[in-house]
């Protein structure tokens, strides 16, 4: 086998040969020696200690799963206060409101108003139809309390009665109204004595009506010592007096007219939004002349002893004012007033604008858009 290996080979075999001989040599001279008793046994291999189970090791502190949590927590508890804020605090619903005041038990809503004041609310026997500016505003009033036009039934009604919600139907009986929208202005003492008005619906001004050919009117001041026809229980019963006239006072201001049609008094005196119909229903018989006074007259919706209704009315008083879509008012004011003004001359019949209205205090609901 030597003769196959190269010569500079040799050596290094040789040598390994060498080696691994005498490794087997010793291991066998070894075991000769442990079998004949001269070297002892090797020891057993010291069995390993058993391994020592270490506590779980904790998990990791996460903050995004806190995060997670709190803002969980933070949805529900502002859920819980919306729905105790919706359904248990804070002010009535509309359907609450429906219920306090018994809107959907009535079959029909009774209305008590003039059924004598040209543009502002009369009655043709004739065509037996309602027109008017107050008719108007209970047609807005009605539609939103859910009443259709064939539900609301007027009523005619004097001065007097508008305090004590008591009208007059056909057969000349006394009926009451759940509503009365009857020029009736809005004063302090009127509220002392326990009417619960809305908020207003219309301004005007108090102006004084004389037979045609009249000399021209400068104030009430031209009527002292003279007669002078206004409405019972109206205000505008105060300045004729304060001016020295001599004051006759009627429930209807057909009954002043048909005085002034006679001469028996030199003029009538009311609110000028009810002067100007007549104004403008007979502009060669009569005369309206502008006091210039400082009061305004706010007209409201009496109705009665019935706070949630109240509430209601001012609803829809405020979604006329507030919704620039809803132009009924509007509408009312130019089917009325606007087609009275050429007549009158520069005699102002009312304000063009509805009266500002705040907004009243009703709980809207988040799926509702009741409200502007």
């Amino acid at each position: 086998m030597e003769a196959g290996i190269p010569p500079q080979l040799r050596r290094v075999w040789k040598l390994r040969k060498r080696t691994v001989e005498d490794i087997a040599a010793r291991d066998i001279a070894v075991q000769e020696a442990v079998d004949e008793g001269r070297l002892p046994l090797p020891a057993e291999p010291e069995a390993l200690p058993e391994p020592v189970v270490l506590p779980d090791r904790p998990e990791r502190f996460n903050m995004a799963a806190l995060r997670l949590a709190g803002l969980g927590l933070a949805l529900v508890l502002v859920f819980a206060l919306t729905l105790v804020r919706l359904f248990v605090g804070g002010p009535p619903s509309i359907a609450q409101l429906r219920a306090q005041s018994g809107v959907d038990t009535w079959p029909v809503l009774t209305v008590g108003v003039k059924d004598d004041q040209y543009g502002v609310a009369y009655f043709d026997p004739k065509k037996k139809l309602w027109s008017g500016f107050d008719i108007d505003t209970a047609y807005m009033i009605a539609e939103d309390l859910g009443f259709r036009r064939d539900q609301v039934k007027f009523y005619g009604m004097e001065s007097e009665d508008r305090a004590r919600m008591q009208a007059t139907d056909e057969n000349h009986k006394r009926v009451p109204v759940k509503m009365v929208i009857a020029s009736y202005s809005i004063t302090p003492k009127r509220i002392a004595e326990g009417v619960r008005f809305s908020q207003p619906y219309l301004y005007t001004e108090q102006s004084v009506m004389t037979l045609a050919g009249h000399k021209p009117v400068a104030s009430l001041d031209d009527f002292a010592r003279k007669k002078v026809c206004s409405l019972s229980t109206a205000t505008s019963l105060t300045a004729p007096k304060e001016a020295g006239a001599i004051v006759v006072s009627k429930n209807r201001v057909r009954e002043c007219f048909a005085l002034l049609d006679h001469e028996e008094v030199d003029a009538v005196s009311t609110d000028a939004a009810i002067l100007a119909g007549w104004k403008a229903r007979f502009p060669e018989k009569y005369d309206h002349w502008d006091l210039g006074l400082d009061a305004t007259e706010a007209w409201g919706v009496n109705v009665g002893d019935n706070p949630a209704l109240q509430r209601l009315v001012d609803l829809t008083l405020y979604r006329s004012y507030a919704d620039p879509h809803d132009s009924r008012w509007e509408k009312a004011y130019e089917n009325n007033f606007q087609d009275e003004v050429a007549e009158n001359g520069d005699t102002p019949i009312a304000v063009a604008e509805q009266p500002r209205v705040i907004r009243p205090p009703v709980r809207e609901l988040p799926w509702e858009n009741l409200l502007p």
